[in-house]
């Protein structure tokens, strides 16, 4: 029922991919995966208790682990994120992107740097700017080890911070996964100077009056994974102060964009039973009389989803999926339009035209349908769409 430590493996990976496009050279694409829907994938935590969270990640199980750092990995990488939601290698680089998690990830910066290499990122000229992992109380006492889905203990190939990107990554890991210790480490990302932090997890709808304080601070990007079960309001994703990121199903080809998307069914949507409706979204009809879920949307499906590389008791490059990967992606969207100071997470809904608007999928049945069902303009699972650039950040 804990939050996995390998989700910050997934978020460092998937947020190094995106939010460093600043000063990143273009990098090979991976190898891509299949849009068929016959693939297999299990959850990398079990569901939470209330008052506590739970990642929103999926593995492929069906793709043999490629064990060499420098391997060609499955899945999405860079330049099919850069490719797909048309983000050019401009923005700004000065930005500092957190992620937050429960439990240590003692390879967290090795494996980054194994994602970078692999991806063709240039060198840091200073290490020390480029990550830093912290407590929840900006320390060096990190937290147990997680050791959930191991697969053996393997060699850890360790890779200095030579190989990181051109970038500011925070990972700040709670003590535990309980929302009072996660929301202490988004306050800690805060005040260490994070412009967008990323939560990849969840737990039942809850109130702002109980936890709103963690998530709310004007001037930073905060986005939170809207669920992996389809129809059913989460939180944080229902607070008031965060960016809700759902998920699709992206595959290359089609159109004059090259790429097609459409709702991923895992993708969590519907309507908080205590939090007050972002007032951006008054124009379109929602559905709910409270805040609405999601806002936003980011490739989460584990039949198309991203490439990982994680060397902590398992065997190298993995094949991730789940919402836990599309918060990242708008988190590093965030950092690259660099705009988080002057704006709130209404600022989407004002700039709707910036987004590839998912029309086709549902993950579910409800009513009214559109809190499941895709359709032109906002629903439930894909928010107002994918980036379409940063115009909408």
């Amino acid at each position: 029922m804990r939050l996995t430590r390998r989700v910050a493996t997934l978020a460092l990976a998937v947020t190094a991919a995106v939010g460093s496009l600043a000063l990143a050279v273009p990098a090979a694409n991976a190898a891509p995966p299949s849009s068929a829907a016959a693939h297999h994938a299990v959850r990398a935590c079990s569901a939470a208790p209330v008052g506590m969270a739970a990642c929103h990640a999926w593995v492929r199980t069906d793709i043999t682990p490629a064990a060499a750092p420098a391997a060609t990995p499955a899945g999405y990488g860079p330049a099919d994120l850069r490719s797909a939601y048309a983000l050019t290698t401009s923005g700004s680089a000065s930005q500092t992107i957190a992620i937050v998690d429960a439990f240590d990830d003692p390879n967290a910066e090795a494996d980054l740097g194994s994602t970078a290499a692999s991806s063709g990122f240039r060198r840091a000229p200073r290490p020390t700017a480029c990550f830093r992992k912290v407590d929840q109380n900006g320390g060096t006492h990190y937290p147990a080890l997680e050791h959930r889905l191991g697969r053996g203990d393997l060699p850890r190939r360790r890779h200095g911070l030579r190989d990181l990107p051109h970038c500011h990554i925070l990972l700040v890991e709670a003590t535990s996964s309980t929302l009072n210790n996660l929301g202490t480490a988004v306050n800690r990302a805060a005040t260490m100077g994070a412009r967008a932090i990323s939560n990849s997890y969840g737990g039942s709808d809850s109130s702002d009056a109980s936890f709103g304080a963690f998530y709310n601070h004007p001037g930073i990007a905060v986005t939170a994974s809207s669920g992996d079960s389809g129809f059913g309001a989460q939180y944080p994703a229902t607070s008031h102060y965060v960016t809700a990121v759902g998920g699709t199903h992206l595959v290359r080809g089609g159109g004059a964009r090259g790429w097609t998307e459409t709702v991923w069914s895992g993708a969590g949507s519907g309507c908080s039973a205590f939090n007050v409706a972002l007032t951006g979204a008054a124009s379109f009809n929602t559905g709910c009389a409270r805040r609405a879920e999601a806002d936003v949307s980011a490739v989460a499906d584990p039949n198309t989803g991203v490439a990982v590389y994680d060397s902590f008791r398992v065997s190298g490059w993995l094949v991730f999926g789940g919402t836990s990967v599309a918060s990242p992606i708008i988190a590093g969207v965030y950092g690259l339009a660099g705009n988080e100071a002057s704006i709130d997470n209404n600022f989407p809904y004002a700039h709707s035209g910036s987004f590839f608007d998912i029309t086709s999928g549902s993950n579910g049945s409800c009513s009214p349908s559109q809190l499941c069902t895709a359709r032109v303009g906002w629903d439930g699972p894909t928010g107002l769409g994918t980036p379409n650039g940063t115009g909408g950040f």
